[in-house]
């Protein structure tokens, strides 16, 4: 497993600092070691105190990790003052390790984390960077060169770049979201400001940036790769406290776990029905269906592609699962969550007065809705399963387990089943299949 080293403060708050980097190495999948340089007091609304840490515990920090692992890459954030950051430079120097630089001047809820210039502080550490990653406000305190454009950016990323480094990448999330990468020629890392807490930011940033060069890639693809990380987890931040969001380095490594597991429940759940009642499945077909948590849209609910379909007395799925494949019961799920976050699954079935009778034999709680009172303009199906949903909740009963409506002109009558999960769903439908028997 590569390994690779960061050394920073300790954010006690947990946005950034060495927890962030942590976060990050732990998301990109290398072993990192933590090279404590300051104990910060700070939450989301800004630093109450640090305590530096001595520059001989910082180095007999370093010493101890480099004489015994491999370290592939090493990155800096805070070195709060010269003493840290030369102690820094000198040890650094004895290993032929590509370095990243975060040249932190200030937290991002707010508070001073360096004493003395930035560019004084740095001068001995830059000539042995691989990467120095200013943002806005660094970058000006380096060069000396206000900034209020690209052109500006491109100024100080050459200023910079004279003081040593063999790469520049002055980003751009102050201004717009657009960064600058200079190593003797211009490259923009085209991006845009999205919304989201970006507290931690610059910390992952310059983190994810260590871990794809210890990996072999080159700066700019490097560079690129960590933009996408760090944009990622700006999206799925999460408000810890009253202050900025803190970015959530794993947030897309789960979804992309979570969207595994779903498409393996509905799979589940698919071979659980092979063996209920036929006409259970309506003439139009049926699907089964599940969501990822937090599901906004269509494309984070799963389903099989083709449906579900009766062949002679055999249930049928035609196609494989996949996201996006359900605009009729997904569609319901993403009503049902609007009110319950759990209510993740669904599946239609035939509608019949039997199956309505085994399903309140089965104690699941029932509600119809009537398809001749939706609005113009309206999808029947989310009006009709917000509608019932709503009348349920103002009854004090909560999420009907079963919702249906009654034949109308041109339309088929149907039941929704919903749960948790697929097999949870399965197991219910499973149920009401041998009620009816």
């Amino acid at each position: 497993m590569l390994a690779v080293m960061t050394i920073a403060g300790s954010d006690s708050g947990g946005g950034a600092g060495i927890q962030a980097d942590a976060r990050t190495f732990a998301a990109l999948g290398v072993f990192g070691t933590s090279i404590v340089t300051a104990i910060t007091a700070q939450n989301t609304l800004g630093v109450l105190d640090v305590y530096n840490l001595p520059a001989e515990l910082v180095v007999a920090q370093m010493s101890a990790v480099l004489s015994d692992i491999d370290i592939r890459c090493v990155k800096t954030g805070m070195l709060a003052t010269v003493e840290i950051a030369e102690a820094v430079a000198d040890v650094l120097s004895q290993h032929k390790v590509p370095i990243v630089v975060d040249p932190v001047i200030d937290a991002e809820a707010g508070g001073r984390l360096v004493i003395g210039e930035l560019r004084e502080l740095l001068a001995r550490l830059l000539p042995e960077t691989a990467v120095v990653t200013p943002n806005i406000s660094e970058a000006e305190a380096i060069s000396r060169i206000a900034i209020r454009n690209l052109d500006d950016m491109k100024r100080a990323a050459c200023e910079i770049y004279a003081l040593g480094p063999k790469s520049v990448i002055v980003t751009g999330g102050h201004l717009s979201g657009t960064d600058v990468l200079y190593d003797g020629s211009f490259q923009l890392l085209r991006g845009k400001l999205i919304k989201g807490g970006t507290h931690g930011a610059g910390c992952t940033f310059s983190a994810a940036l260590t871990v794809f060069l210890a990996k072999g890639y080159p700066v700019k693809q490097s560079a690129v790769m960590a933009k996408t990380f760090v944009t990622d987890a700006i999206r799925n931040s999460e408000r810890v406290g009253s202050g900025p969001g803190a970015v959530n380095q794993f947030a897309a490594t789960l979804q992309r776990a979570e969207r595994y597991l779903t498409l393996l429940d509905v799979e589940a759940g698919l071979r659980t029905i092979k063996a209920i009642n036929p006409h259970l499945i309506p003439e139009v077909g049926s699907n089964l269906a599940m969501a990822i948590s937090g599901a906004k849209n269509l494309a984070e609910v799963a389903a099989v592609r083709g449906r579900i379909v009766k062949v002679a007395d055999a249930i049928t799925p035609v196609g494989c699962v996949t996201f996006g494949a359900s605009r009729h019961v997904g569609g319901a799920i993403l009503a049902a969550l609007n009110h319950d976050a759990d209510m993740k699954s669904a599946m239609n079935l035939r509608y019949s007065d039997e199956v309505i009778r085994a399903c309140q034999e089965l104690n699941l709680a029932t509600k119809c809705f009537e398809r001749r009172q939706e609005p113009d303009a309206m999808s029947t199906i989310e009006w009709g399963i917000a509608h019932a949903i709503e009348r349920s909740l103002t009854q004090g009963t909560g999420v009907p387990d079963v919702i249906y409506d009654r034949e109308s002109v041109g339309k088929e009558a149907m039941v929704l089943i919903f749960g948790h999960s697929a097999q949870r769903v399965a197991d219910t439908v499973v149920k009401i299949s041998s009620a009816l028997r």
